[in-house]
């Protein structure tokens, strides 16, 4: 069992008061999880200010707090660290009392706005697939090894994440590779943690009800690569705009990916259909199971970190040829009567539904209908939904406005937020109708035969949360169903 002082190693401390030569044998940030001999770290969040909580978690046994000022009473016995920032601190401790696990194996981290998932769970998949026990922290699942351990946030709070990343050691795995959302990167989420490696998708626009403005978007994201040790490597986009700004400061070897550019990893498509991506990869020709421009991006950057981790090119491409993706990223389907195809996709900004709109296009073979059935997801940023309205009826010969996640909001509210600024053509396309399941059957309903059907916005999701409840609901089982009956 750790000690205080040890778990405090790398703290920033302003006074204690107290002693440290103390057991810890728990460390939360939620007061309800304390157990008696527990450090409570009291960090001021979103929602919850935990230093309102410091007298809840002594009653639940807390021997010690951490906090950034010295509540007005203080109990006897109790041992008080004084700190310039608890959520470093949190993140500090947290991978201190689980034995800092991200030295045990190696971390590789993936942010970006578009493409997290699928990197990350390719990563993963190659590594198996190599031999090479591995982890993964993704916004669909957390797995160690082949075990299955469903997600709850793309990054998980910065204990439970500790805690994972050490049962990942314990189970022999020899490399992790994790989302690394933005929220995380600025609520300290992943302070402590030594990191073998960072890889940048793309940023584009997304998440602004949390961040205010795009720029501030952009140093949240960028921050990852500036804290980086130099022993580490940096993989980045170069065809992203913000891509090479990214690792402006970063100490970590640097390197990069590319379609258009010169980069170290450098790909070509030579052909992109249903059957898959036909690439020149550094000049190799390989064939791919994923499909879509996006997907050529993703693939790129896993190739850049296998090799990156010092594995062999060739096996590298061997494997990654045979994988496909995370679920709910393009998934389809071809109803087996009318041979109309449905896709499905978690595309949830603007940028992704064009990604996917722009692959769509491209399996036209001549006067097929795209059918896109899409919504936006309330109490999230309202400004992306003009945007999402307008890239949707742009690129679809119909559109569906509907319900997604509506949270707290009322869904016609938002339905009527994305059709704002569509001109009378574009409005021409529209229906809205609130009920997705409706929504999903009159878009199935429409469609003639070899027609493309496009639901999305949810992917792998298996719930819709209506007024704080989670209703059971899956885009890819009820469109399958609807095919079902169509096909009688």
């Amino acid at each position: 069992m750790p000690i205080l002082q040890d778990i405090l190693y790398k703290v920033s401390i302003k006074s204690l008061v107290g002693n440290t030569n103390v057991d810890v044998n728990n460390i939360q940030i939620d007061s309800r999880l304390i157990k008696p001999g527990g450090c409570f770290v009291a960090i001021k969040g979103v929602l919850q200010d935990g230093n309102h909580y410091i007298d809840k978690a002594i009653e639940n046994g807390a021997t010690s707090v951490v906090c950034v000022e010295l509540p007005a009473v203080l109990v006897e016995g109790i041992t008080y660290v004084i700190t310039t920032d608890a959520a470093v601190a949190a993140g500090i401790m947290a991978h201190a009392f689980y034995g800092e696990p991200s030295l045990h194996l190696k971390l590789v981290g993936v942010t970006g706005t578009n493409g997290k998932t699928t990197i990350a769970t390719l990563l993963h998949k190659l590594f198996m697939a190599l031999d090479s026990k591995s982890g993964l922290i993704s916004t669909v699942n957390n797995q160690i090894g082949e075990e299955i351990i469903p997600a709850t946030h793309t990054t998980p709070d910065v204990i439970s994440l500790n805690a994972l990343l050490k049962t990942m050691v314990d189970a022999g795995c020899k490399f992790a590779f994790m989302e690394v959302s933005s929220h995380a990167i600025h609520q300290q989420r992943i302070a402590g943690l030594q990191f073998t490696g960072a890889v940048f998708s793309n940023l584009t626009h997304d998440h602004l009800d949390y961040h205010k403005t795009f720029d501030a978007y952009l140093k949240v994201k960028k921050s990852f690569f500036d804290k980086i040790s130099s022993e580490a490597f940096a993989i980045s986009n170069m065809d992203d705009k913000n891509g090479a700004v990214m690792l402006q400061n970063t100490s970590a070897d640097k390197f990069y990916y590319s379609l258009r550019s010169i980069a170290d990893f450098k790909g070509r498509i030579i052909d992109n259909s249903l059957s898959g991506l036909q690439m020149l990869i550094n000049e190799q020709d390989v064939h791919f199971r994923l499909i879509g421009e996006f997907n050529a991006y993703n693939l790129l950057a896993v190739y850049a970190t296998a090799i990156c981790l010092g594995e062999d090119k060739q096996e590298v491409l061997t494997v990654l040829s045979n994988l496909t993706g995370a679920e709910g990223r393009f998934d389809y389907m071809i109803s087996p009567k009318e041979n109309i195809i449905g896709i499905i996709d978690y595309a949830h900004t603007p940028d992704a539904l064009l990604n996917i709109l722009s692959t769509v296009k491209k399996l036209q073979k001549g006067g097929e209908q795209i059918i896109t059935v899409v919504g936006c997801g309330g109490d999230r940023d309202k400004t992306k939904r003009k945007l999402m309205g307008n890239a949707a009826a742009t690129f679809s010969s119909k559109v569906i406005f509907t319900s997604d996640n509506p949270r707290s909001e009322d869904p016609n509210l938002i339905i009527k937020e994305m059709a704002e600024g569509l001109d009378i053509m574009l409005q021409k396309k529209v229906l809205s109708i609130v009920d997705r399941r409706e929504a999903i059957k009159t878009a199935v309903m429409l469609a003639r035969p070899e027609d493309i059907i496009l639901v999305a916005g949810k992917g792998h999701e298996k719930y819709q949360e209506i007024k704080g409840v989670k209703f059971p609901f899956d885009d890819n089982y009820i469109l399958k169903e609807i095919f079902t009956e169509l096909d009688k």
